[in-house]
């Protein structure tokens, strides 16, 4: 059978790649391709692990591309949907790439596989669709209120993928995960750029008054749950994942300092972001009971060992930040 993975150069695609190369042969597939554009945070070297596999096949493309998409999914039992432009504050510079990216490139993949039949369609999204919550958790049946462009565009693909379901049978599957963290993640994000910075003398900033509260997932949980959902999730259903970490952004920035060998004098207090949500928190009782789901990677070991890779591996992220400045 023949795997599609799209996104699979970025930081969660690549990791999730490793861990269904791995899993191939007892899932039943034996040709895997792997769609990315190759944009400024997806790379081919994050892949170097698997491209040599004789059951994996690499295809640099765009998922707006019909002539791409058509192509890569014909013949296709599964496709697990990662693509997407995900950082809040590049969209809020520049919304247009996040919905051209988002909505129309899954809105593409969806004719795609509806053409090709495809039989299984993991689609994932985001827990920043449902917008910000000041106490308890989110089910999957809470109303989708977003407030960036970047969790909006995310909403779209959502309705959409759920839309080809129902309409059309189409076996879709949507997760919404919590805050990933953990190597090869590109430096823009909050802990790859904070442990950057540490490391190159330069101070951190920190939004507000630091009081924001995000779950914290690491990738390898996230791919974990992916494998379940591909393997026993229901078509039409929605899937929380969660990492069971809630924090401050201050008790995150916190850890990193100490976990970096700096000190306070290093966080620089900022203006607050355009539409900044409060708090995030997902209920992911159902992925446990309906798939048994559990995280497994422990907060402060993940964290520790995330910083630990940074440290490792600054051939790899020091062009990336030299680009950015």
């Amino acid at each position: 059978m023949r795997a599609v993975i799209t996104g699979a150069a970025g930081f969660i695609g690549s990791r999730f790649t490793e861990l269904f190369v791995e899993q191939a042969e007892r899932l039943g597939y034996d040709e895997i391709v792997l769609l990315d554009a190759l944009t400024y945070s997806g790379r081919r070297v994050n892949l170097t692990n698997v491209l040599d596999d004789p059951r994996v096949t690499f295809v640099e493309g765009s998922i707006v591309d019909r002539a791409v998409t058509d192509d890569a999914l014909r013949g296709a039992h599964a496709v697990v949907h990662l693509a997407a432009e995900s950082h809040v504050d590049r969209s809020i510079e520049s919304a247009r790439p996040f919905f051209e990216t988002n909505v129309l490139g899954t809105l593409q993949l969806l004719e795609s596989s509806r053409n090709g039949d495809v039989e299984r369609f993991v689609h994932v999204s985001t827990d920043e669709v449902y917008g910000s919550i000041p106490e308890g958790s989110w089910r999957e049946d809470h109303l989708l209120e977003p407030n960036s462009p970047y969790s909006s565009s995310k909403a779209g693909s959502d309705l959409a993928a759920l839309a080809f379901h129902r309409t059309y049978g189409l076996p879709v599957m949507v997760t919404r995960c919590s805050n990933n963290y953990g190597p090869r993640q590109f430096p823009e994000k909050v802990i790859p750029l904070f442990v950057t910075n540490l490391f190159d003398g330069r101070k951190v900033p920190l939004y507000g008054d630091g009081l924001n509260v995000r779950d914290w997932l690491h990738v390898d949980d996230h791919c974990r749950a992916l494998l379940l959902v591909l393997e026993h999730g229901h078509p039409g259903e929605v899937y929380n994942i969660g990492g069971g970490t809630e924090m401050s952004n201050r008790e995150l920035t916190t850890r990193l300092v100490k976990y970096c060998g700096a000190d306070e004098s290093m966080v620089e207090p900022v203006g607050d972001r355009l539409g900044h949500d409060r708090r995030y928190s997902v209920d992911w009782t159902k992925i446990k009971t309906e798939l048994g789901y559990e995280p497994t990677v422990d907060f402060d070991e993940g964290l520790e060992g995330t910083v630990r890779w940074y440290r490792d591996n600054e051939a790899w992220w020091r062009p990336l930040k030299e680009r950015q400045a």
